[in-house]
């Protein structure tokens, strides 16, 4: 019997960012707000001659992820790498983050690499910065919570408070990450509309985020009429970050939200990536 081990990280929403410029990977990054959700990424890992990576959402298969051939090469190993998620990809849930905590976390311990979780996320965090799929979602994911990070790098001071309620989204289709993260020009407003404070709660944290939305300039068409829905009903939503999505909270977000496509349900994670087995 082949020896396999399967693992899990929560994804992340990020409601508003700046990028921060470093002399490396472990130095760039960003600071912001976003909550860290109780779905996520599960990767099953298994010893391989040669590194293959198939991604699986709600039976759909593709095959390839950059991110987690590079962070495995990196390490020094080969795997056969399945990971599942149920959330879109490329949606702003921070699911290629997930997907590198949850593979690297795995293969730690089926490769007996000794690796503390700081230096688990550190690999992930420097596969996301060099393939541009994202800047703070592995910091922010290496614990739960609603999230304020004060820093870039996964050793920057974060905030995290717990609120109870759920939050509610609507995905409107991929947004490639990259395309945002690669322009000057977009990042300079960006930082310009960072509100560079910390949210107080749930509800808090979906107005900072949607003043720092409007901002930016980054609201689309699509999204801007579901948000323009949200306000007539009096909920407060903002833009997934970064993603063609909409995110909510409030008594009436799931009725709002459900008239532009599948609502997802989601809870305030109460724990970062986590082994869930190693089978001999």
């Amino acid at each position: 019997m082949v020896r396999t081990a399967v693992a899990f990280s929560p994804g992340h929403i990020s409601g508003c960012f700046k990028r921060v410029e470093g002399s490396d990977p472990a130095t760039i990054g960003s600071v912001g707000a976003g909550v860290v959700i109780s779905e996520g990424v599960r990767s099953t890992v298994e010893p391989a001659r040669e590194t293959s990576v198939r991604v699986v959402r709600q039976g759909h298969a593709s095959a390839g992820s950059p991110p987690i051939e590079y962070a495995l090469e990196r390490l020094g190993v080969a795997a056969r790498v399945t990971t599942e998620c149920r959330l879109p990809i490329g949606a702003g849930f921070g699911l290629s983050a997930a997907a590198l905590l949850a593979t690297l976390t795995a293969a730690n311990h089926l490769f007996d690499l000794d690796l503390s979780a700081d230096e688990v996320a550190a690999r992930a965090h420097e596969a996301e910065v060099l393939h541009r799929t994202g800047l703070g979602d592995v910091a922010a994911s290496l614990s739960g919570g609603v999230v304020c990070r004060k820093g870039p790098g996964i050793h920057a001071e974060i905030i995290r408070i717990y609120p109870e309620e759920p939050l509610y989204a609507v995905s409107l289709g991929a947004l490639p990450t990259a395309s945002v993260l690669s322009s000057a020009e977009t990042m300079e407003r960006i930082a310009a509309a960072f509100p560079g404070r910390c949210p107080r709660d749930l509800p808090d944290f979906c107005r900072l985020s949607r003043e720092f939305a409007e901002k930016s300039g980054l609201i689309a068409p699509k999204v801007r009429r579901v948000l323009d829905a949200c306000d007539a009903a009096g909920v407060p939503a903002s833009m997934t970050m970064l993603g063609n999505g909409v995110f909510a909270c409030g008594e009436a977000a799931e009725r709002v939200l459900s008239l532009f496509g599948e609502v997802y349900r989601l809870h305030v994670a109460r724990r970062g990536a986590y082994l869930i087995e190693v089978k001999p």
